[in-house]
């Protein structure tokens, strides 16, 4: 049975017998247009995942209770501020241990939410003593304390407080905002035109364009503009210029859709407002077999490339701006290019980009969990920070983790980085919340790859990773060293080799992974031009056996390590 710590948001519709009674029809079709709108495009935004619809009631779940209070503070202030009165909610938070279920969750976290949404008022949030203590702390939002309650089948009497005001940087609705309240992306996707020819292909253009919306959402380094706002140029010819400046924008995405028999072509570019510039353009051919399936098999695909094109043309704009301009944002943005794209090479001017970030902004917890690891891989680069780089990596994760619990950056970074430290469960637990907060982000995907892979199951490993890397066929060659181990570690030697062998320009532990690789085939020969090979490029005085330790490490199960350990010493790397 799967455990875990979750914060539990449960919502109802006040009145939902008698709406339905008077005006069947209009209630579900405004409960669908409330859904589409505002409750599910605001729970992306705040990292929720919805667990299921009951009827008038939703179940959703969260990483960080100030997610899932700030998530209900949004929600209710954008029923307040709409046209149609007849969606009024309650809302109740609680934070409990769940049982898991597939994609469902039990127990009496979920039991105490739904009970303390009863005892929410119309319009209103009700949240548990545990949910108070930890929101009241980390917001300005001002709560009463109604005392405890009994609750129905619930053991105990429970403290319930509720919300009576909302601050102004809480009350943001999913329509606000026509312009970026921060310098990350700022996005708006068009509703995809329908070039089929038959109008009742119209649900599934709309669909895909809201599905980019809502999972795009998912990544706190941009900025997505809401359904309705950009849905609001749908069969308007306007200039991207004019959007641009109507939403407060840098960059739009729009797309097409044509069926023709059993084949759906999906479109989509990526243009910049500014000037009207193609940045990026795709298309998609697919076979219609389940039209459901294939709208998410799309989103799925564009929703992962569409922020790795997007912070490359971010990082062009900012190289442009004199080096005194730079935010923070700025900063960190250059640093994660500049590390990922040198391998790790160009270490000492990413770590001076991070401070320079941190400095600008002491709340920048990207720049944080980045440093962490860029300390925590230099145990594989031959030149170690420190004498032990893992004591300054876990201050910087536990700093990034202290204000971004809710980030799923944050989380994808601390996996690895605990990965590396030999802390193997806790690995697990990161990479397992950084999936649930962005199921989309490839960085978290193949992260999830690797810790599959050396907590001892490398042949799931390898099916997740060629399901991430799918995704993405342009992904960058450091993408490939988790799979080219993954075949390792399954005696795949020929599948490691021919992997390790796409990459372009790899950092220099990569060849003793290939000399292991060679000589665990008894290819002598090739196994001694790769140490050659490793030789040539390592540092002078560097120690193997430091890195054949740390490398041990990554391994949850000793039989695995000794694998490695196997592989190094036919080559002649260790004695």
């Amino acid at each position: 049975m799967e455990r875990r710590l979750a914060a539990i948001l449960a919502a109802d519709v006040v009145g939902y017998s008698r709406l339905m009674s008077d005006d069947e029809a209009g209630t579900l079709a405004a409960l669908k247009r409330h859904r589409a709108d505002v409750f599910d495009p605001l729970v992306a935004r705040h990292n929720g995942r919805i667990v299921k619809l009951m009827g008038d009631g939703v179940l959703v779940e969260f990483a960080s209770v100030v997610d899932a209070v700030e998530c209900a503070v949004a929600v209710q202030a954008a029923c307040a501020s709409t046209a149609d009165t007849r969606i009024n909610l309650r809302i109740g938070v609680n934070v409990g241990d769940v049982i898991v279920d597939g994609d469902d969750l039990y127990g009496d976290g979920v039991n105490v939410a739904a009970r303390i949404e009863a005892q929410a008022p119309s319009g209103g949030i009700a949240v548990s003593e545990y949910a108070h203590d930890q929101v009241a702390r980390k917001t300005d939002i001002v709560f009463e304390d109604t005392g405890e309650h009994e609750l129905k089948n619930i053991a105990g009497p429970v403290r319930i407080f509720h919300v009576i005001a909302k601050p102004d940087a809480a009350t943001a609705t999913a329509e606000s905002a026509p312009a970026p309240v921060s310098e990350k992306p700022s996005i708006a996707v068009l509703a995809f035109t329908n070039m089929s020819g038959d109008p009742e292909q119209e649900y599934f253009s709309d669909g895909i364009s809201e599905d980019i919306i809502t999972e795009l959402s998912r990544y706190q380094d941009l900025f997505v503009i809401a359904r309705n706002s950009s849905f609001s140029y749908k069969g308007k010819a306007t200039k991207v210029q004019d959007i641009g400046s109507d939403l407060g924008v840098a960059y739009i995405v729009e797309g097409s859709v044509r069926k023709a028999g059993r084949r759906i072509r999906v479109t989509v570019q990526l243009i910049e407002t500014a000037t009207g510039n193609h940045i990026w353009a795709e298309k998609y051919d697919r076979d219609l077999v389940d039209i459901f399936e294939l709208q998410d098999e799309i989103t799925r695909t564009i929703v992962t490339v569409l922020p790795i094109r997007l912070r490359s043309a971010m990082i062009e704009s900012s190289s442009k701006k004199p080096s005194t301009n730079l935010s923070a944002y700025d900063y960190f943005l250059k640093a994660r290019w500049l590390y990922y794209q040198t391998s790790g090479k160009s270490r000492d001017d990413v770590l001076d980009l991070l401070a320079q970030a941190v400095e600008t902004d002491p709340k920048c917890t990207d720049a944080y969990a980045l440093t962490a690891t860029v300390h925590a891989y230099s145990v594989f680069t031959f030149s170690p920070i420190g004498d032990d780089p893992t004591i300054a990596a876990v201050e910087n994760i536990e700093r990034a983790l202290a204000s971004g619990e809710g980030e799923h950056y944050v989380h994808t970074q601390a996996a690895h980085v605990y990965m590396i430290c030999g802390k193997h469960e806790l690995a697990k637990l990161h990479s397992d919340r950084a999936l649930v907060l962005n199921p989309n982000d490839i960085f978290a995907a193949t992260n999830q790859g690797m810790i599959t892979t050396y907590l001892g199951d490398p042949l799931q490993g390898v099916d997740q990773l060629n399901e991430a890397l799918a995704h993405d066929p342009l992904s960058p060659d450091l993408f490939f060293e988790d799979l080219a181990e993954a075949y390792y570690m399954l005696h795949d030697y020929e599948n490691a080799i021919e992997i390790f062998q796409r990459w372009k320009n790899p950092p220099v532990h990569t060849y003793t992974h290939l000399a292991a690789c060679y000589a665990q085939l008894g290819r002598m020969e090739e196994a001694r031009h790769a140490v050659e090979m490793f030789n040539e490029a390592r540092p002078e005085n560097s120690d193997f056996a430091f890195y054949a330790t740390a490398h041990a490490r990554l391994c949850k199960r000793s039989e695995d390590a000794d694998h490695w350990i196997e592989g190094y010493r036919k080559a002649g790397l260790i004695d």
